[in-house]
């Protein structure tokens, strides 16, 4: 199913189709409106194929547009979305805002970072839904879609179903900033072993594997002492293990970076678009794509991250979190109402 420069030449039995918001009289009104409150279906899609790229941009007057309309997938006439997050967020970038990045499964391209990408190949084996909701006070006044896919005979059986879960934690359940804090004796002193009071970025049951996240911190310290936001360690738990059996050494070597990174830096696989502004204060966001290195799992799946070392932080955290499994999944959580939603400002 994924392709590489070596595997262009090859012939294949498919047929590309593409589903778009065109103007069909042939005129250039390329776009479609969705009024307040309602969903919009951008693609309803019979038989077996498979999602190979979309494409959307949107012009909506309502500022935090991208964290209030929810994008929702669903394969195989299935009632639960396999699918379900704001739709900034599951093209990469958190907090509401547009930025340009890239990545290699999604960027957000000029102008502005208005250019929302994805290549996460998504197969199906009888029919995909693809639909929008506006929870925005207003409508959204245009949107432009592309939507790529193959059209198969059949679909091969092994292979699972494309899935993303957006979740929050405002703030995470650590110290008081109001009280003196001394991070360096935490650092010293304080264990966790078993994860206990880890953010979650995924919990999943069944047969597949984890293929990345991107995460987003709202530094909620205001301190003029170091305030480094990371120290926490990345613990996964695979197949209901009682101890993780994966278990990193810090925030910025998850994401592949080193020593309290404040330059932003965006590459393939790992990248960190937002930086933060001075001390690691305000808005930052990681990604770190299991491309080439998926983690696999059989039965479940726990993928946790401290906030700060031994979870000391209480900060506003955020995650995207992708992977792949065999149907049907159990949906992680519902998403928060819209209110709950919204970022904050900078102070």
């Amino acid at each position: 199913m994924l392709l590489n420069l070596w595997d262009l030449p090859r012939l294949r039995d498919v047929r590309r189709r593409k589903i778009s918001s065109h103007d069909p009289t042939g005129g250039n009104r390329d776009y479609v409106r969705v009024p307040k409150g309602e969903t919009y279906a951008l693609a309803e899609i019979e038989g077996a194929g498979c999602i190979r790229h979309i494409w959307v941009t949107i012009r909506c007057e309502d500022r935090w547009h991208p964290r209030k309309i929810v994008l929702r997938m669903y394969w195989d006439g299935e009632r639960e979305p396999s699918v379900e997050a704001p739709i900034g967020d599951f093209f990469g970038l958190g907090h509401g805002i547009y930025r340009n990045f890239v990545s290699l499964p999604l960027q957000m391209a000029p102008e502005d970072g208005r250019g929302l990408n994805s290549w996460w190949p998504m197969p199906f084996s009888d029919g995909a839904r693809i639909e929008v909701e506006n929870e925005c006070d207003i409508e959204i006044s245009h949107l432009y879609y592309h939507i790529d896919y193959e059209e198969y005979e059949e679909l091969d059986e092994d292979l699972g179903r494309f899935h993303a879960a957006w979740r929050r934690e405002n703030p995470t359940d650590g110290l008081d900033y109001s009280q003196p804090i001394d991070y360096r004796r935490i650092w010293r002193e304080e264990k966790n072993i078993d994860g206990s009071g880890n953010y979650i970025i995924l919990e999943a049951e069944g047969r597949g594997h984890y293929v990345g996240c991107h995460v987003d911190i709202h530094n909620l310290r205001m301190t003029d002492e170091f305030n480094w936001y990371g120290e926490g360690d990345e613990m996964i738990f695979i197949d209901g293990e009682p101890l993780p059996s994966i278990v990193g050494t810090g925030t910025e070597d998850y994401y592949c970076m080193a020593w309290c990174p404040t330059q932003e830096f965006c590459t393939p696989f790992y990248g960190l678009p937002l930086p933060g502004g001075p001390n690691w204060s305000g808005k930052i966001s990681w990604y770190r794509y299991h491309i080439l290195d998926p983690i696999y799992f059989q039965k479940s799946i726990r993928v946790t991250l401290e906030h700060g070392h031994a979870n000391w932080r209480s900060d506003d955290i955020s995650s995207t979190a992708y992977w792949y499994q065999a149907e049907p999944h159990k949906r992680p959580w519902p998403l928060l109402p819209v209110e709950e939603r919204l970022p904050r400002e900078e102070p």
